[in-house]
């Protein structure tokens, strides 16, 4: 039996780790085949305090990791398959185990959607990004591409114009499905224009991006189009299936929590951006990992002071 297991290993996994572990809750991490979270996928990250002078994303994980296995977080590199979240104890499946669990923190993630086209993923943190926060600031004075027409690509277009000369939207429709303020924002900055009815085919670059393959749905017409960067903004699926039945989720598949904290099971708890629909930022999934651990340490001291008082004759 299991005081605490931890699903995910992004930074809220491996903060909530962090915490437990110093609290001797003796936690073991589920951490995943492909640990570390989307940090794994960026280069240089500038914006996590403690770093002046930035680290590479995989570093700042490995970092975590180290932290958390410093104090007895036990971490194995498997993925959890199925949850049974009906009763106690807590039950938590893996390819070739099932654990049982008094407390469970869900911190599974959201996982950016990609364009999957011819590029994309071999020029990632090379010219090519979902975060307009984590890597606008590499590309100062350059010419800048954003996909996307609904609002978070409004959000990051308009980041974007602190940085970049030129921000260009692409979209594969003739209107935006933005809010109405934020597609007016956006359409009376001087620095960003619209490409309308074009999708991206491929990223164009060696070492670096600098040139897209763009095919205009209407006209049908195929052309290359240099820009520096391009950043896809067409939203995140929340890493939740194996949670579908067993934990409330919102419409779009994200943990439904009415703290951040806590969910519809108790002893099961949440942090990150499986329930984070807003920030999505290595520093607020830290927060919320440290947040369910704490909590998680309550609910435990609380859980087995009742259990030992039903046994006091």
């Amino acid at each position: 039996m299991e005081r605490v297991i931890i699903i995910g290993s992004g930074p809220a996994g491996l903060t909530a780790a962090v915490y437990a572990a110093r609290a001797n809750l003796n936690p073991l991490v589920l951490a995943g085949g492909l640990y570390g979270g989307q940090l794994m996928l960026t280069t240089e990250v500038e914006n996590y305090p403690g770093f002046p002078e930035g680290i590479m994303g995989p570093d700042l994980m490995m970092r975590f990791r180290e932290q958390a296995e410093r104090f007895g977080a036990r971490i194995e590199n498997v993925d959890a398959t199925s949850v049974d979240f009906s009763g106690t104890p807590l039950l938590v499946r893996t390819p070739d185990d099932e654990f049982s669990a008094k407390t469970v923190i869900v911190a599974t993630g959201a996982s950016a959607r990609w364009l999957d086209v011819p590029g994309e993923e071999r020029l990632r943190g090379r010219g090519v990004s979902t975060c307009a926060t984590c890597d606008g600031a590499f590309f100062r004075d350059k010419h800048i591409v954003v996909v996307g027409g609904g609002d978070s690509a409004m959000e990051e277009a308009l980041f974007l114009t602190r940085f970049g000369r030129r921000v260009t939207v692409i979209h594969r429709r003739e209107g935006l499905r933005a809010s109405k303020i934020m597609a007016d924002r956006a359409r009376s900055h001087e620095k960003i224009d619209f490409i309308w009815n074009t999708v991206v085919e491929e990223a164009i670059g060696d070492t670096h991006l600098h040139a897209l393959r763009l095919h205009n749905l209407r006209e049908e017409t195929v052309y290359e189009y240099e820009a520096d960067a391009l950043f896809i903004a067409i939203g995140h699926t929340p890493n939740t299936g194996i949670f579908n039945g067993q934990l409330d989720l919102d419409p779009a598949g994200y943990i439904d929590s009415p703290d951040g904290v806590t969910t519809n099971v108790e002893g099961v708890f949440v942090a990150g951006d499986v329930n984070d629909i807003r920030y999505k930022q290595a520093i607020t999934a830290a927060g919320t990992g440290c947040r369910a651990a704490m909590d998680a340490e309550k609910y435990l001291e609380a859980l087995e002071f009742r259990v030992a008082m039903e046994q006091v004759p």
